[in-house]
């Protein structure tokens, strides 16, 4: 196990290293520069370049890299343009927005996906099946913005049990909170969860096929115990794939979500950074959220060794 997790922490490390040269390299060469955004049209050149040297912008792009990557390195992710605040305390601020929205989120896909999975592949070609089946197309051709419109329709303005957007503060306690964040993470869950019904029910239904399965039944479990007992925990395996997919989906791609509900969240700092072309803000934070995806894709390559002992094996 000791030798499987050093080759995935090695590959973690050289993912963060390529994606740390595409994010600035790609954003660097992006139209536009920061300093004569914040200036305006008719600012004096000398001026411009005085900005530009005050922003570290006057530099050469390898030493504007390498002190970057240095300093996320010390957890000095820089300064922002716009607002001269450190960049550390504005992903601080906004990360618990993002986080528990997404963590929300995942807990009730969840919560919808493995029950509706299980309830379809034990009713395989039966109503029940093809009903399940029929709303998890609908979830997953529906996009998450109309869910989050028709909450905001239904819940907000007519029953008014929800605001319409907008994030209390955990000050207020987390039940507040919770309930601010709460038509946003069912707008973000139920796409997913409709996509994680199909995964949950496909990989039952291949698990029922197979010879440990027939053993069981043969030893006299029903059905429905022979499929809880021993064939849940062999399909995990693509579950948790999709699960680790997922999570890292409702943390980095959130941004539509948080500004139908006005959430000052990651997503909506990134869209703010990028209208007013603050690109140390847009790097650091991108960078933040690609090693928190691939962070997600090395404790679930972690969790699948765990499940499955033949992984462990094969490195």
């Amino acid at each position: 196990m000791l030798r499987y997790t050093l080759k995935r922490a090695l590959s973690l490390g050289l993912s963060l290293v390529v994606a740390s040269l595409v994010i600035f390299f790609v954003i660097e060469v992006v139209p536009g520069d920061p300093a004569s955004f914040m200036l305006g049209l008719n600012a004096q050149p000398d001026t411009v370049a005085a900005l530009r040297s005050e922003l570290g912008l006057d530099v050469s792009k390898l030493e504007r890299y390498l002190a970057w990557v240095g300093g996320m390195v010390q957890g000095d992710f820089g300064t922002s343009y716009t607002y001269r605040t450190p960049v550390t305390e504005m992903i601080g601020d906004r990360i618990w927005v993002s986080l528990p929205l997404a963590l929300y989120a995942l807990m009730l896909s969840t919560l919808i996906a493995f029950p509706a999975g299980i309830y379809a592949a034990s009713r395989r070609g039966k109503p029940g099946d093809m009903a399940v089946m029929g709303a998890t197309q609908l979830g997953v051709a529906v996009p998450n913005f109309w869910f989050a419109m028709m909450l905001v329709l239904i819940f907000a303005i007519n029953l008014r049990w929800f605001s319409a957007g907008g994030f209390v503060g955990w000050e207020k306690g987390i039940p507040a909170a919770m309930k601010s964040l709460t038509l946003p993470a069912i707008a973000l869950a139920l796409p997913q969860s409709a996509i994680l019904a199909r995964v949950m029910r496909s990989a039952l239904l291949d698990v029922l096929g197979e010879d440990f399965m027939r053993t069981a039944r043969a030893k006299g479990l029903t059905r429905r115990q022979a499929l809880m007992r021993h064939g849940l925990r062999n399909a995990l395996i693509p579950v948790l794939t999709i699960i680790g997919m997922q999570f890292s989906f409702l943390l980095a791609g959130a941004i539509i979500i948080e500004q139908v509900f006005f959430l000052p969240g990651l997503g909506r700092l990134i869209f703010q950074s990028i209208s007013a072309r603050d690109l140390i803000v847009v790097e650091s934070v991108v960078m933040l959220l690609v090693f928190m995806v691939i962070l997600v894709t090395f404790l679930v390559d972690l969790a699948y060794a765990a499940v499955d002992p033949r992984l462990r094996s094969r490195t």
